[in-house]
């Protein structure tokens, strides 16, 4: 098989490719560097370090630098990447937090486990918890999780649906009021116009995607991308006929899934009875 070719000119080097990036959309503002300090209220001469690859700043810089450029988790991610840390924005990842900020609709299935989109960072930081990170680590990837949130805030928020499986409403978090704040974000989400949630009961019994967490992102060009995701891996699938097959496979389930108000009605004993336990 023919070596596959690098198409976008831009660095493979993840400190150097943030840089480019950086550059790239203050550029495409037409903003200065003194006028991007003054917006944001860093000193101008961070951001020319930055964009030399002289620091990487912190992941709150990125942060900020994403809402300013309409990004959202992108340039954390990037950040992510050239702090060194490999564990989970690897290169397949890197390219779907590309493609997920650029997406113009969402739709996704959760077979354990609530999406990143709709987590609070207690959830975020118990479940990278569960996974082995610890203390720095662990403290930017809630970062880098919960910034991704912010692309369903506003009115230009792409639409997103997604189908969670029963055993994610039965999987509480160990400390209750976290996932008593959780469940209400949850609710609230699912009362947001753009937002769609569905539940699929355990009464369907088996299913096309039994142990797959899936997300299909709808691209401006009119294409769609796909992630697949196990307990240990995740796939970024961007051919045409693989894409179209999982497709099938998520319609046909989200026809046995219950209906969104159904799922409201579904969701809000799990929220009463959470919110009776009491607090330790």
């Amino acid at each position: 098989m023919p070596q596959r070719r690098v198409i976008t000119g831009r660095s493979q080097n993840p400190r150097q490719r943030f840089a480019e990036e950086l550059r790239r959309l203050r550029v495409q503002r037409g903003k200065s560097l003194r006028q991007l300090g003054e917006h944001l209220g860093w000193d101008w001469s961070l951001f020319g370090k930055m964009e030399k690859g002289e620091t990487i700043g912190s992941p709150e810089v990125a942060e900020a630098l994403d809402q300013y450029y309409g990004t959202p988790g992108l340039l954390l991610a990037l950040w992510e990447l050239a702090a060194g840390d490999k564990s989970q924005f690897r290169e397949r990842y890197q390219r779907y937090m590309t493609l997920e900020a650029k997406a113009v609709s969402l739709w996704h299935f959760a077979v354990s486990v609530l999406p990143g989109l709709l987590q609070t960072p207690g959830y975020a930081r118990e479940v990278l918890a569960a996974g082995g990170l610890k203390g720095r680590e662990l403290d930017q990837q809630v970062a880098a999780r919960t910034g991704r949130c912010a692309l369903l805030d506003g009115t230009k928020a792409p639409p997103f649906r997604t189908i969670l499986s029963e055993a994610v409403l039965r999987t509480p978090l160990r400390d209750p009021q976290e996932w008593r704040d959780q469940l209400q974000h949850l609710v609230t989400m699912a009362e947001r116009q753009s937002v769609v949630l569905q539940v699929l009961p355990f009464s369907v019994g088996m299913h096309g995607l039994v142990s797959t967490a899936l997300m299909f992102l709808r691209l401006p060009n009119g294409r769609t991308a796909a992630y697949r995701e196990s307990a240990h891996q995740g796939e970024l699938i961007e051919e045409d006929a693989q894409v179209e097959r999982l497709q099938r496979v998520y319609d046909g389930m989200r026809d046995l899934a219950l209906s969104p108000a159904e799922s409201l009605q579904f969701v809000l004993p799990f929220l009463e009875e959470a919110s009776c336990e009491p607090s330790t």
